[in-house]
Protein backbone atom coordinates (compact mmCIF):
# COMPACT_ATOMS: atom_id res chain seq x y z
CA UNK A 1 0.00 0.00 0.00
CA UNK A 2 1.09 3.92 -0.55
CA UNK A 3 3.28 2.56 -3.78
CA UNK A 4 3.48 4.63 -6.52
CA UNK A 5 2.02 1.22 -8.52
CA UNK A 6 -1.43 1.73 -6.22
CA UNK A 7 -2.08 5.41 -7.54
CA UNK A 8 -1.65 3.76 -10.90
CA UNK A 9 -3.89 1.24 -10.17
CA UNK A 10 -6.32 4.22 -8.43
CA UNK A 11 -6.02 5.90 -11.67
CA UNK A 12 -6.72 3.38 -13.86
CA UNK A 13 -10.10 2.51 -12.36
CA UNK A 14 -10.98 6.40 -12.55
CA UNK A 15 -10.68 6.48 -16.33
CA UNK A 16 -12.15 3.30 -16.54
CA UNK A 17 -9.02 1.55 -18.89
CA UNK A 18 -7.52 -1.52 -16.70
CA UNK A 19 -5.39 -2.71 -19.64
CA UNK A 20 -2.18 -1.26 -20.36
CA UNK A 21 -2.76 -1.59 -24.18
CA UNK A 22 -4.62 1.67 -23.57
CA UNK A 23 -2.90 3.75 -21.70
CA UNK A 24 0.83 2.49 -20.85
CA UNK A 25 1.66 2.79 -16.94
CA UNK A 26 4.66 4.67 -18.07
CA UNK A 27 2.37 7.51 -19.58
CA UNK A 28 -0.04 7.30 -16.80
CA UNK A 29 3.02 7.98 -14.62
CA UNK A 30 4.10 11.19 -16.59
CA UNK A 31 0.90 12.43 -15.97
CA UNK A 32 1.05 11.66 -12.06
CA UNK A 33 4.73 13.55 -12.31
CA UNK A 34 2.76 16.32 -13.81
CA UNK A 35 0.37 16.70 -11.19
CA UNK A 36 2.69 16.10 -8.16
CA UNK A 37 5.74 18.00 -9.78
CA UNK A 38 3.89 21.25 -11.14
CA UNK A 39 0.20 21.75 -9.69
CA UNK A 40 0.30 20.60 -6.02
CA UNK A 41 2.53 23.30 -5.29
CA UNK A 42 0.91 26.11 -7.22
CA UNK A 43 -2.82 24.60 -6.11
CA UNK A 44 -1.88 24.89 -1.77
CA UNK A 45 1.48 24.96 0.57
CA UNK A 46 1.99 22.13 2.18
CA UNK A 47 3.46 21.70 5.56
CA UNK A 48 4.55 18.11 4.88
CA UNK A 49 7.11 20.14 1.93
CA UNK A 50 7.99 22.90 4.94
CA UNK A 51 11.84 22.75 5.35
CA UNK A 52 15.30 24.14 5.87
CA UNK A 53 17.52 25.18 2.89
CA UNK A 54 21.34 25.23 4.33
CA UNK A 55 24.36 25.88 2.74
CA UNK A 56 27.67 27.15 3.00
CA UNK A 57 29.06 30.30 1.33
CA UNK A 58 31.70 30.78 -0.51
CA UNK A 59 34.59 33.68 0.77
CA UNK A 60 34.03 36.65 -1.80
CA UNK A 61 30.84 35.21 -3.72
CA UNK A 62 27.97 37.59 -3.21
CA UNK A 63 25.33 35.70 -5.15
CA UNK A 64 23.92 32.23 -5.01
CA UNK A 65 21.11 30.75 -7.12
CA UNK A 66 18.03 28.49 -5.93
CA UNK A 67 19.73 24.97 -6.28
CA UNK A 68 17.80 22.98 -9.13
CA UNK A 69 17.44 19.25 -9.37
CA UNK A 70 19.32 17.10 -12.10
CA UNK A 71 18.02 15.49 -14.73
CA UNK A 72 15.70 12.33 -14.29
CA UNK A 73 14.36 9.86 -16.54
CA UNK A 74 10.82 8.26 -15.78
CA UNK A 75 10.20 5.06 -17.24
CA UNK A 76 10.13 4.87 -20.88
CA UNK A 77 13.57 7.57 -20.85
CA UNK A 78 10.90 9.70 -20.98
CA UNK A 79 13.26 13.15 -19.68
CA UNK A 80 12.38 15.43 -16.82
CA UNK A 81 14.82 19.14 -17.18
CA UNK A 82 15.95 20.51 -14.35
CA UNK A 83 14.01 22.45 -12.23
CA UNK A 84 14.04 24.25 -8.88
CA UNK A 85 14.25 22.25 -5.64
CA UNK A 86 12.52 24.47 -3.87
CA UNK A 87 9.20 26.64 -4.28
CA UNK A 88 10.75 29.64 -3.04
CA UNK A 89 12.17 30.81 0.49
CA UNK A 90 10.86 32.96 3.29
CA UNK A 91 12.34 34.24 6.57
CA UNK A 92 13.17 33.65 8.86
CA UNK A 93 16.70 33.89 7.87
CA UNK A 94 20.15 32.67 9.60
CA UNK A 95 23.91 33.05 9.27
CA UNK A 96 25.88 30.83 11.43
CA UNK A 97 22.45 30.65 13.97
CA UNK A 98 22.26 34.49 13.62
CA UNK A 99 19.08 36.01 12.55
CA UNK A 100 19.41 38.44 9.78
CA UNK A 101 17.51 40.38 7.81
CA UNK A 102 15.16 38.93 5.24
CA UNK A 103 14.05 41.00 2.24
CA UNK A 104 11.98 39.68 -1.67
CA UNK A 105 12.17 43.84 -2.72
CA UNK A 106 15.01 45.60 -3.93
CA UNK A 107 14.39 48.90 -3.05
CA UNK A 108 13.71 47.96 0.64
CA UNK A 109 17.45 46.22 0.43
CA UNK A 110 19.53 48.37 -1.73
CA UNK A 111 17.96 51.52 0.61
CA UNK A 112 20.57 49.86 3.36
CA UNK A 113 22.79 48.32 0.91
CA UNK A 114 23.93 50.60 -1.30
CA UNK A 115 25.72 49.15 -4.53
CA UNK A 116 27.63 51.98 -5.32
CA UNK A 117 29.46 51.42 -8.14
CA UNK A 118 32.86 53.59 -8.54
CA UNK A 119 34.58 54.77 -11.66
CA UNK A 120 38.10 54.99 -11.85
CA UNK A 121 39.14 57.17 -14.63
CA UNK A 122 42.39 56.55 -16.26
CA UNK A 123 43.67 52.70 -15.26
CA UNK A 124 45.80 52.69 -18.49
CA UNK A 125 45.62 54.27 -21.78
CA UNK A 126 45.47 53.31 -25.55
CA UNK A 127 48.65 52.33 -27.42
CA UNK A 128 47.25 52.38 -30.84
CA UNK A 129 46.41 48.32 -30.33
CA UNK A 130 43.64 46.50 -29.30
CA UNK A 131 46.18 44.87 -26.55
CA UNK A 132 46.83 43.36 -24.13
CA UNK A 133 45.99 46.00 -21.69
CA UNK A 134 47.16 44.82 -18.21
CA UNK A 135 45.42 46.62 -15.67
CA UNK A 136 45.52 46.92 -11.42
CA UNK A 137 42.22 48.43 -9.68
CA UNK A 138 43.31 50.43 -6.33
CA UNK A 139 42.49 48.09 -3.69
CA UNK A 140 42.90 49.32 0.06
CA UNK A 141 44.81 47.49 1.19
CA UNK A 142 47.12 46.67 -1.94
CA UNK A 143 45.92 43.08 -2.71
CA UNK A 144 48.88 41.98 -5.12
CA UNK A 145 49.11 39.08 -2.91
CA UNK A 146 45.32 38.66 -1.32
CA UNK A 147 44.97 37.19 1.17
CA UNK A 148 42.52 34.58 2.68
CA UNK A 149 39.79 35.12 3.89
CA UNK A 150 39.88 38.26 1.16
CA UNK A 151 39.43 41.73 2.96
CA UNK A 152 38.39 43.81 0.17
CA UNK A 153 37.87 42.52 -3.19
CA UNK A 154 35.49 43.26 -6.15
CA UNK A 155 31.63 42.14 -6.75
CA UNK A 156 31.52 39.52 -9.41
CA UNK A 157 29.69 38.72 -12.60
CA UNK A 158 26.80 36.30 -12.07
CA UNK A 159 24.93 34.12 -14.10
CA UNK A 160 21.41 33.34 -12.81
CA UNK A 161 19.26 29.87 -13.33
CA UNK A 162 18.22 30.38 -16.89
CA UNK A 163 21.44 30.97 -17.96
CA UNK A 164 22.38 27.33 -16.07
CA UNK A 165 20.17 26.07 -17.83
CA UNK A 166 20.88 27.30 -21.37
CA UNK A 167 24.14 26.37 -20.34
CA UNK A 168 23.07 22.95 -19.12
CA UNK A 169 21.56 22.39 -22.98
CA UNK A 170 24.65 23.88 -24.64
CA UNK A 171 27.67 22.07 -22.58
CA UNK A 172 25.43 18.63 -21.37
CA UNK A 173 27.01 19.61 -17.51
CA UNK A 174 25.40 21.25 -14.64
CA UNK A 175 27.84 23.79 -13.15
CA UNK A 176 26.83 26.76 -11.22
CA UNK A 177 28.51 29.09 -11.46
CA UNK A 178 29.83 27.23 -15.30
CA UNK A 179 33.31 26.63 -15.04
CA UNK A 180 35.62 27.10 -18.26
CA UNK A 181 38.33 25.20 -19.15
CA UNK A 182 41.55 25.84 -20.77
CA UNK A 183 40.67 24.22 -24.19
CA UNK A 184 37.09 26.63 -23.92
CA UNK A 185 39.28 29.53 -23.44
CA UNK A 186 42.03 28.71 -26.26
CA UNK A 187 39.12 27.86 -29.26
CA UNK A 188 37.89 31.28 -28.55
CA UNK A 189 34.30 29.54 -29.05
CA UNK A 190 31.83 32.09 -29.62
CA UNK A 191 29.06 29.34 -28.98
CA UNK A 192 30.20 28.83 -25.39
CA UNK A 193 29.89 32.45 -24.73
CA UNK A 194 26.73 32.71 -26.81
CA UNK A 195 24.97 29.99 -25.36
CA UNK A 196 24.49 32.05 -21.93
CA UNK A 197 21.55 34.74 -22.72
CA UNK A 198 22.06 38.28 -22.58
CA UNK A 199 19.59 38.65 -19.80
CA UNK A 200 21.05 36.05 -17.55
CA UNK A 201 24.38 37.58 -17.73
CA UNK A 202 24.84 40.10 -14.87
CA UNK A 203 28.11 41.84 -14.82
CA UNK A 204 29.16 43.70 -11.99
CA UNK A 205 33.13 45.07 -14.16
CA UNK A 206 32.54 47.30 -16.72
CA UNK A 207 35.86 48.36 -18.83
CA UNK A 208 35.52 51.11 -21.14
CA UNK A 209 37.30 53.11 -24.01
CA UNK A 210 36.43 55.30 -27.05
CA UNK A 211 37.40 53.78 -30.58
CA UNK A 212 38.96 55.99 -33.19
CA UNK A 213 35.35 56.97 -34.30
CA UNK A 214 33.96 58.45 -30.69
CA UNK A 215 32.42 55.03 -30.28
CA UNK A 216 32.47 53.45 -27.21
CA UNK A 217 34.42 50.23 -26.56
CA UNK A 218 33.19 48.08 -23.49
CA UNK A 219 34.01 44.85 -21.84
CA UNK A 220 32.28 43.36 -19.00
CA UNK A 221 32.97 39.91 -16.92
CA UNK A 222 30.77 37.28 -17.76
CA UNK A 223 30.41 35.01 -15.14
CA UNK A 224 32.42 32.48 -16.01
CA UNK A 225 35.29 31.69 -14.14
CA UNK A 226 38.31 29.54 -14.65
CA UNK A 227 38.12 25.79 -13.86
CA UNK A 228 41.36 25.51 -11.68
CA UNK A 229 40.58 29.06 -10.08
CA UNK A 230 37.24 30.22 -9.09
CA UNK A 231 38.35 34.01 -8.13
CA UNK A 232 39.32 34.90 -11.99
CA UNK A 233 36.85 35.24 -14.31
CA UNK A 234 36.25 35.66 -17.84
CA UNK A 235 35.76 39.10 -19.83
CA UNK A 236 33.53 39.20 -22.72
CA UNK A 237 32.24 41.79 -25.43
CA UNK A 238 28.43 42.66 -24.40
CA UNK A 239 26.30 42.04 -27.19
CA UNK A 240 22.34 42.32 -28.12
CA UNK A 241 19.48 40.05 -26.77
CA UNK A 242 19.10 37.25 -27.09
CA UNK A 243 22.50 35.92 -27.41
CA UNK A 244 25.18 38.61 -28.73
CA UNK A 245 27.58 38.44 -26.46
CA UNK A 246 30.83 37.41 -27.66
CA UNK A 247 34.42 36.38 -26.89
CA UNK A 248 37.20 38.58 -26.69
CA UNK A 249 39.45 38.33 -29.29
CA UNK A 250 43.54 36.94 -28.03
CA UNK A 251 45.98 34.29 -28.40
CA UNK A 252 45.45 30.42 -27.94
CA UNK A 253 47.64 27.85 -26.04
CA UNK A 254 48.03 29.84 -23.28
CA UNK A 255 47.83 28.15 -19.75
CA UNK A 256 46.02 30.08 -17.16
CA UNK A 257 49.01 31.86 -15.62
CA UNK A 258 49.00 34.64 -18.74
CA UNK A 259 45.64 33.39 -20.47
CA UNK A 260 44.06 36.75 -21.23
CA UNK A 261 40.99 38.34 -21.02
CA UNK A 262 40.49 37.61 -17.43
CA UNK A 263 39.92 39.25 -14.20
CA UNK A 264 40.63 38.17 -10.60
CA UNK A 265 38.12 39.78 -7.98
CA UNK A 266 40.61 39.31 -5.17
CA UNK A 267 43.72 41.40 -6.13
CA UNK A 268 41.92 43.59 -8.48
CA UNK A 269 43.99 42.73 -11.48
CA UNK A 270 42.79 42.14 -14.77
CA UNK A 271 44.19 41.87 -18.48
CA UNK A 272 42.29 42.69 -21.40
CA UNK A 273 42.14 42.68 -25.44
CA UNK A 274 39.57 44.97 -26.85
CA UNK A 275 37.65 43.92 -30.15
CA UNK A 276 39.31 47.26 -31.81
CA UNK A 277 42.05 49.35 -31.72
CA UNK A 278 42.14 51.96 -28.93
CA UNK A 279 43.79 55.08 -30.29
CA UNK A 280 46.99 56.00 -28.31
CA UNK A 281 46.16 58.19 -25.37
CA UNK A 282 42.45 57.51 -25.17
CA UNK A 283 41.39 56.78 -21.81
CA UNK A 284 40.84 53.64 -20.21
CA UNK A 285 38.52 53.30 -17.34
CA UNK A 286 36.91 50.90 -15.21
CA UNK A 287 33.69 50.97 -13.05
CA UNK A 288 33.55 48.57 -10.25
CA UNK A 289 31.19 47.97 -6.79
CA UNK A 290 34.14 48.15 -4.31
CA UNK A 291 33.30 45.56 -0.77
CA UNK A 292 34.83 44.90 2.39
CA UNK A 293 34.41 41.30 2.77
CA UNK A 294 33.11 40.37 6.58
CA UNK A 295 29.88 38.45 8.68
CA UNK A 296 26.48 38.89 6.28
CA UNK A 297 23.89 40.83 8.11
CA UNK A 298 20.97 40.63 5.16
CA UNK A 299 19.78 38.78 2.64
CA UNK A 300 18.24 39.70 -0.78
CA UNK A 301 16.19 36.47 -2.01
CA UNK A 302 15.25 38.16 -6.14
CA UNK A 303 14.92 36.09 -9.20
CA UNK A 304 15.62 32.97 -7.83
CA UNK A 305 18.76 34.87 -6.66
CA UNK A 306 20.13 34.64 -2.82
CA UNK A 307 22.59 38.35 -2.43
CA UNK A 308 24.20 38.47 0.79
CA UNK A 309 25.68 41.80 2.25
CA UNK A 310 28.25 42.26 3.47
CA UNK A 311 29.48 39.48 1.12
CA UNK A 312 31.28 37.09 3.00
CA UNK A 313 34.45 36.64 4.00
CA UNK A 314 34.93 33.27 4.72
CA UNK A 315 32.51 30.03 4.85
CA UNK A 316 29.47 30.95 6.75
CA UNK A 317 26.21 28.78 7.23
CA UNK A 318 23.00 30.13 5.62
CA UNK A 319 19.49 28.77 6.33
CA UNK A 320 16.08 29.49 4.93
CA UNK A 321 12.79 28.81 5.66
CA UNK A 322 11.59 26.79 1.87
CA UNK A 323 8.74 24.99 0.48
CA UNK A 324 10.10 21.83 -1.48
CA UNK A 325 9.72 21.01 -5.22
CA UNK A 326 9.54 17.22 -4.36
CA UNK A 327 11.32 14.86 -7.04
CA UNK A 328 9.62 12.79 -9.64
CA UNK A 329 8.28 9.53 -9.06
CA UNK A 330 10.63 7.17 -11.19
CA UNK A 331 9.35 3.75 -10.79
CA UNK A 332 5.99 1.62 -9.90
CA UNK A 333 7.39 0.40 -6.82
CA UNK A 334 8.58 3.57 -5.16
CA UNK A 335 7.11 4.46 -2.22
CA UNK A 336 5.08 7.60 -1.88
CA UNK A 337 6.25 10.37 0.65
CA UNK A 338 3.10 11.19 2.17
CA UNK A 339 0.95 7.80 1.86
CA UNK A 340 -2.19 10.00 2.30
CA UNK A 341 -1.88 11.99 -0.46
CA UNK A 342 -2.42 8.89 -2.53
CA UNK A 343 -6.23 9.35 -3.49
CA UNK A 344 -5.46 12.85 -4.23
CA UNK A 345 -2.57 12.26 -6.48
CA UNK A 346 -4.47 9.74 -8.39
CA UNK A 347 -7.43 11.58 -8.99
CA UNK A 348 -5.70 14.71 -9.86
CA UNK A 349 -3.75 12.89 -12.00
CA UNK A 350 -6.86 11.61 -13.31
CA UNK A 351 -8.50 14.67 -13.91
CA UNK A 352 -5.67 15.63 -16.20
CA UNK A 353 -6.26 12.60 -18.44
CA UNK A 354 -9.71 12.85 -18.67
CA UNK A 355 -9.48 16.70 -19.42
CA UNK A 356 -6.93 15.75 -22.36
CA UNK A 357 -8.56 12.76 -24.13
CA UNK A 358 -12.13 15.23 -23.78
CA UNK A 359 -14.10 13.02 -21.45
CA UNK A 360 -16.00 16.05 -20.02
CA UNK A 361 -18.96 13.97 -18.82
CA UNK A 362 -16.66 11.31 -16.25
CA UNK A 363 -14.41 14.77 -15.56
CA UNK A 364 -17.58 16.37 -14.48
CA UNK A 365 -18.56 13.20 -12.68
CA UNK A 366 -15.03 12.54 -10.68
CA UNK A 367 -14.39 16.57 -9.82
CA UNK A 368 -16.26 16.50 -6.74
CA UNK A 369 -14.23 13.96 -5.78
CA UNK A 370 -11.44 15.65 -6.05
CA UNK A 371 -12.13 18.66 -4.32
CA UNK A 372 -13.26 16.48 -1.68
CA UNK A 373 -9.80 15.03 -1.33
CA UNK A 374 -7.90 18.20 -1.63
CA UNK A 375 -9.86 19.57 1.24
CA UNK A 376 -8.67 16.67 3.15
CA UNK A 377 -4.92 16.76 2.21
CA UNK A 378 -4.99 20.38 2.85
CA UNK A 379 -6.69 20.13 5.92
CA UNK A 380 -3.92 18.30 7.68
CA UNK A 381 -1.60 21.17 7.03
CA UNK A 382 -4.41 23.74 8.24
CA UNK A 383 -4.46 21.86 11.40
CA UNK A 384 -0.13 22.45 11.74
CA UNK A 385 -0.76 25.61 10.56
CA UNK A 386 -3.10 26.90 13.63
CA UNK A 387 -1.81 25.02 15.86
CA UNK A 388 0.67 28.14 17.44
CA UNK A 389 -0.77 31.26 18.37
CA UNK A 390 -0.15 34.06 16.85
CA UNK A 391 1.80 36.53 18.93
CA UNK A 392 0.33 39.93 20.00
CA UNK A 393 1.72 42.76 22.33
CA UNK A 394 -0.03 41.14 24.61
CA UNK A 395 0.34 38.06 24.91
CA UNK A 396 3.57 35.60 25.98
CA UNK A 397 5.73 35.36 23.22
CA UNK A 398 9.45 35.19 23.25
CA UNK A 399 10.74 38.02 23.49
CA UNK A 400 8.98 40.18 21.49
CA UNK A 401 11.20 42.59 20.18
CA UNK A 402 11.67 43.87 23.36
CA UNK A 403 15.21 43.19 24.84
CA UNK A 404 16.19 39.80 26.03
CA UNK A 405 14.76 39.45 28.94
CA UNK A 406 10.57 39.54 29.13
CA UNK A 407 8.40 40.66 26.95
CA UNK A 408 8.37 44.30 28.92
CA UNK A 409 11.91 45.41 27.62
CA UNK A 410 14.20 43.10 30.76
CA UNK A 411 13.32 45.41 33.60
CA UNK A 412 12.50 42.92 36.94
Amino acid sequence: MFLLSDIITYVRRIIKSPSNADISDNLIIDYINRFWISDVDARMQLFDLKTTYVFQTQPGVDQYNMPLYTVQSEPGSQVIGMYPVYQGFLGPARINGIDVQFSTQRDTFWTNWWNITQQMNIVAVGDGTPGPYFLRFPLQPDNQSPPNPPINALCRGHIDLLGIMSYFNQEGTYQDPPLITDAQIAAVNPQFVQCIPVTSSIPQIYITSLDATGQNVVVQDSGLFLADEINHGLLIQPGKAPNGNLPLPGPTGENYTTTLNTVDYLSGTANVTFPVNIPAGNNINVKAVFYQTGLPRALLYYNNIITLRNPPDNQYTVELTAYLSPAAFLNTAQAVQFGYMCEYLARGAARKILSDTGDVEQFNFYEPMFKEQELLVWKRSQRQFTSTRTQTIYSQGPDMGCGNYNNYGGST
